[in-house]
């Protein structure tokens, strides 16, 4: 977090001490204005005062405690107003939430998550407004959250078919955020949308029947494992319902999480390879139409179409082999 030094004043009785107050004010905090004065304060301080001293800590606890109660007071009296507000506020929130957990008892009461649809709620009145269609057979209560839902778009549609809600968690910090929640939450998950396929997002136990029988899935496994060819890609069939995507292109939550909060990829899981699910629905029409095409290659050609279909949607089909996907577009399109 980024902040601007030299914008709260340390005095002493009505004299100025310092405004370098980072050990007398919350991390957090150092986004506010203001002054404080305090008799408790010597006149000459020194940094290493300023850290052991017992009045500079309860100083830094009075003005948490004073900032929750402010941000309290203003979400029990005008919970719309707050609402307005959010977008600007909210990461200031959720970043004292992670900082300080006394600000996280208190914060836990007025911090909103936002869904696609502009509503807002606590994290109790989500878990209340979700449990009966969102449990999963486990009875974890599983909250699914989009971080760019333009990208992630078919994916959000696949949820709310099934009458599910998609939370919005787009700033940098929800990756550490959402970890912090699901530990003060028992029984409560949150899941990226595009995690996994939605039945296996919120699994309860239900199983599709396949189309296909066991040699047919085996040669369809075959036929992608062959097109793809990447030691990063892992290939499943599955028996998902026939509106779904023929092929879907997903990265486990865990590895997504956790090079998430790598910042992009510069440290530790960051360093990485990405690893990829590739998900192909055994029940579409077109994992069908590849078993009934005549020939290896025009069996191949179908099924390199419907991965790089799946590549586009997740904004990773780029270069020369979106030049060839265009020419195989047309040239299917002709057939």
């Amino acid at each position: 977090m980024k902040y601007r030094k030299n914008k709260i004043q340390l005095y002493s009785r009505q004299v100025f001490i310092t405004d370098e107050v980072k050990d007398v004010v919350p991390e957090f905090l150092m986004l506010l204005h203001g002054v404080i004065d305090s008799p408790d304060i010597p006149l000459n301080v020194s940094r290493s005062y300023l850290q052991a001293d017992g009045n500079v800590k309860k100083i830094n606890t009075y003005i948490t405690k004073k900032v929750a109660d402010k941000l309290s007071e203003l979400f029990n009296n005008d919970r719309k107003g707050f609402e307005e507000k959010w977008n600007d506020i909210g990461v200031f929130i959720k970043y004292g939430m992670i900082s300080e957990d006394k600000f996280y008892e208190k914060a836990k009461d007025f911090c909103l998550f936002k869904n696609l649809k502009n509503e807002f709620f606590t994290v109790n009145e989500y878990k209340e407004r979700i449990k009966d269609s969102q449990t999963d057979k486990n009875q974890d209560i599983v909250a699914l959250y989009s971080s760019d839902p333009g990208k992630q778009d078919a994916y959000i549609q696949s949820a709310e078919r099934k009458g599910y809600d998609v939370l919005l968690l787009d700033t940098l910090i929800d990756s550490h955020f959402i970890g912090l929640v699901e530990r003060k939450n028992e029984k409560f998950q949150l899941k990226r949308v595009d995690a996994d396929t939605v039945e296996k997002l919120i699994d309860k136990d239900e199983k599709l029947e396949s189309v296909l029988n066991e040699d047919q899935q085996k040669s369809i496994k075959e036929i992608f494992e062959k097109v793809i060819s990447s030691p990063n890609m892992t290939v499943t069939v599955e028996s998902l319902p026939i509106d779904e995507l023929p092929v879907s292109l997903t990265m486990p939550e865990f590895m997504r999480r956790m090079k998430d909060m790598a910042m992009g990829g510069r440290t530790g899981f960051g360093e990485f390879p990405d690893q990829f699910n590739v998900i192909v629905n055994a029940n579409h029409k077109t994992v069908q139409k590849i078993l009934q095409a005549d020939g290896d290659e025009a069996k191949s050609k179908i099924a390199k179409q419907a991965f790089d279909l799946a590549l586009l949607s997740q904004g990773m089909l780029k270069g020369n082999d979106l030049t060839s996907f265009i020419k195989r577009s047309v040239e299917l399109t002709l057939v």
